[in-house]
């Protein structure tokens, strides 16, 4: 198919709503523990309401991309997650908010499985790589600009004064006093719409996929879950999105908790800062591993990583708003190092295993719930220190792994 940029335009454009609806969580957690007067093992509910739909989801989208195509997948997706949205700004309950997460990490699950694909199909092989770190700078600049556009809302929506913005105004007549921050989801039921109605009008083509792109029968998973490379590789996605989520999410409730910073400005700042340090990461990243083996550049970002964690945990109020950014800057390239150490270590049925790796998302689930259980008996500091255990099992990989192809580099 001839190179369409403006279809390329639009898939980049779902890489950022995707991210803008998924990352929101982190800052909004202190306002969700007072709003509905949450233990902080409740609180991780939420992002396990969120994280188990995208994880439990990711492999049967790719089935269903496979019959029913990549538009309707994502008119399906686009729609479910405006729905939950919508159930949750309407109501306002802790069970509609855990079911609306659920509804918006399902919508999210099959939109990224749907548009990897898509995207190289319309962007041609050729830009696919660059197209794709082109996405994933936009999936990083709605995670730095979504709490922003938090604190924003509070601030404006929190203001009894008459507002010249019209959005301001709706939100106010739409909001349920002394719960600001549901407004975001009028927003994202909103956004949701629109984009449903966007993808609707828009013609895409026909996705042939390549064969490490298809997604095999039940019986390969079965025999892939068999092996313990394949085991070890989803462990190690698990641990990743845990770590990543697990930080991102408890970063704004443990600066209050600690340091008595307001979650609402500079806590959110700092979740901001987090997510935008992760994508200069990426770049940077890039680069490291033209010229360094990939295992290494995991080992030292891993040491790094924890190291600056610690810090953060039992540094000054100064030292964390500073040391939880460079966590992000340093576990930024840790995702596509794993993915690609894990494919090349495989000769063989790279779609099936793929759809495995992509449901250790679901470690985003289980791990903040664990910080959030083990904070809740010893403080939310001890709580943060289990990710020091998802660390080491990152930092494990840089030993243990044995592709049958090295990433290249200048010197090979």
């Amino acid at each position: 198919m001839k190179k369409n940029p403006l279809l390329v335009s639009l898939i980049l454009l779902i890489f950022f709503v995707i991210s803008f609806l998924t990352n929101i969580i982190g800052p909004l957690v202190p306002d969700i523990i007072k709003s509905f007067d949450l233990s902080l093992k409740m609180a991780s509910f939420l992002p396990f309401s969120f994280f188990v739909a995208y994880g439990l989801m990711s492999v049967p989208s790719g089935f269903l991309i496979e019959n029913y195509g990549e538009k309707k997948i994502m008119l399906m997706a686009f729609l479910i997650s405006s729905i939950g949205a919508f159930l949750f700004s309407n109501t306002g309950t802790y069970l509609f908010y855990l079911i609306s997460l659920f509804l918006i990490g399902t919508g999210m699950a099959m939109l990224q499985v749907a548009i990897n694909p898509l995207l190289r199909t319309i962007g041609g092989e050729k830009e696919f790589a660059f197209n794709s770190v082109l996405g994933q700078m936009f999936f990083g600049l709605a995670s730095f600009i979504s709490p922003l556009v938090y604190s924003y809302i509070i601030k404006n929506v929190s203001d009894q004064a008459e507002s010249n913005n019209l959005i301001i105004n709706l939100l106010k007549n739409l909001n349920i006093p002394g719960m600001e921050w549901i407004s975001l989801y009028w927003i994202f039921a909103i956004i949701s719409f629109i984009m449903v109605i966007v993808i609707s009008q828009v013609k895409l083509p026909i996705v042939e996929k390549k064969e490490d792109e298809k997604v095999g029968a039940l019986q390969t998973h079965l025999t892939l879950l068999k092996k313990p490379i394949v085991l070890l590789y989803f462990i190690a996605i698990f641990c990743y999105v845990g770590t990543e989520v697990g930080v991102a999410n408890w970063i704004s409730q443990f600066l209050e908790t600690y340091h008595n910073i307001n979650p609402q400005t500079q806590g959110a700042k700092t979740v901001s800062n987090f997510w935008g340090m992760m994508t200069l990461g990426t770049l940077l990243g890039l680069v490291l591993l033209k010229f360094i083996d990939s295992r290494k550049v995991l080992i030292i970002n891993s040491i790094i990583s924890i190291l600056a964690l610690i810090i953060a945990l039992f540094g000054t109020s100064q030292q964390a708003l500073i040391a939880f950014p460079v966590i992000g800057f340093f576990i930024a390239t840790m995702w596509s190092i794993i993915i690609s150490l894990a494919l090349n270590s495989l000769s063989d049925s790279h779609g099936s295993f793929s759809g495995i790796l992509v449901t250790g998302i679901i470690g985003g689930a289980f791990i903040p719930f664990i910080v959030g259980a083990i904070g809740d008996v010893f403080g939310l500091r001890t709580g943060l220190l289990f990710l020091i255990i998802t660390l080491l099992f990152i930092l494990s990989i840089g030993f243990w792994a044995k592709p049958l192809i090295n990433n290249k580099t200048f010197s090979n």
